[in-house]
């Protein structure tokens, strides 16, 4: 399997890192913004090509997929140029920022019969993977998730600090994890509504989210979202269930107690992102739909278009 990386940023080299555990995996190619930093990453990764657009990998013979870690705003078109070349694809957290843009991307992947998947990461992280199977076992039932997803970004900044050239988005983006997440463990959204703070004048964005969600099943969920966090970063999953309670801090899993519960066992990596392209390459050799399809994860993307509806009307 010979794969493009597009977007050789933070993501990207964590793509990278998970990818060289899986057997019969070679990077041929490496796009990146910087012709400069793809050279580098290249070298980095063994990968024959480098280059600043992802035109260059598309015409290549020696890419069989693609893994898509560009900004936000170029997801869907990238996606869809992707399997129009004949490429499976691998677009990372949010397919689109659009609920028609997401509609498109699946169209297109219907029509192409390619492999596309999005990189909904929730759903391979060991820990909500122990929830989910408690849950399909019979075992565990949500009544709530709280869920914190807390960043200290005030200015453009990448996961490592770095200056960035495009404006991350707490609804398209780290709510759409939440909002997939929800789905996957406790059903269909049937309600869903959004209150947003004070916009950055620079950023151009709210800086403070809260989510509230419901369920076909009854069970509910509150999110909070924020880049003016100080403190602790990233995104803290509480389960509260009728046998149970789960905290999830991404692939570590503890109970309502504190106490750490064993996920090593759970799927044969403890890293959720390598559990992720691990899937992908599967579905592709065995010529099947994989978890985190864009079929599947498409009603999220609805669900944050009501919500970005309800925003603007205030």
């Amino acid at each position: 399997m010979r794969i493009a990386l597009a977007g050789a940023g933070a993501f990207g080299e964590k793509h990278l890192d998970g990818l060289k555990n899986i057997d019969g995996v070679e990077i041929t190619s490496i796009i990146s913004r910087r012709a400069e930093q793809a050279a580098a990453v290249a070298e980095k990764y063994g990968a024959k090509h480098s280059g600043t657009e992802l035109e260059e990998a598309l015409a290549r013979d020696d890419v069989d997929a693609v893994i898509l870690c560009t900004p936000t705003q170029m997801h869907a078109a990238q996606a869809i140029a992707c399997m129009k070349a004949g490429k499976h694809v691998q677009v990372e957290i949010p397919l689109a920022d659009s609920w028609a843009d997401s509609e498109e991307v699946l169209r297109v992947q219907q029509e192409t019969g390619k492999v596309c998947m999005v990189g909904h990461t929730r759903r391979f992280n060991p820990s909500h993977q122990y929830v989910h199977n408690k849950i399909t076992g019979g075992e565990f039932n949500i009544q709530q998730m709280d869920v914190q997803t807390y960043f200290f970004r005030r200015k453009n900044m990448n996961a490592k600090g770095e200056a960035r050239s495009w404006t991350d988005h707490l609804l398209w983006h780290h709510a759409a994890h939440t909002v997939d997440l929800f789905a996957y463990q406790a059903g269909k959204i049937v309600k869903a509504n959004a209150v947003e703070g004070p916009i950055h004048p620079e950023l151009g964005i709210a800086m403070d989210m809260s989510i509230q969600l419901k369920s076909e099943t009854g069970a509910i969920c509150t999110l909070s979202l924020s880049f003016n966090n100080d403190g602790p970063l990233g995104t803290f999953f509480r389960y509260i269930g009728d046998t149970a309670t789960y905290i999830a801090r991404y692939d570590d899993l503890v109970n309502g107690k504190e106490e750490p519960i064993d996920v090593s066992k759970v799927d044969v990596s403890m890293n959720g992102i390598e559990l992720q392209d691990r899937e992908f390459i599967a579905a592709i050799r065995e010529g099947r739909e994989p978890n985190s399809s864009v079929a599947q994860v498409l009603d999220c993307y609805r669900v944050l278009g009501e919500l970005e509806k309800q925003l603007a009307a205030g």
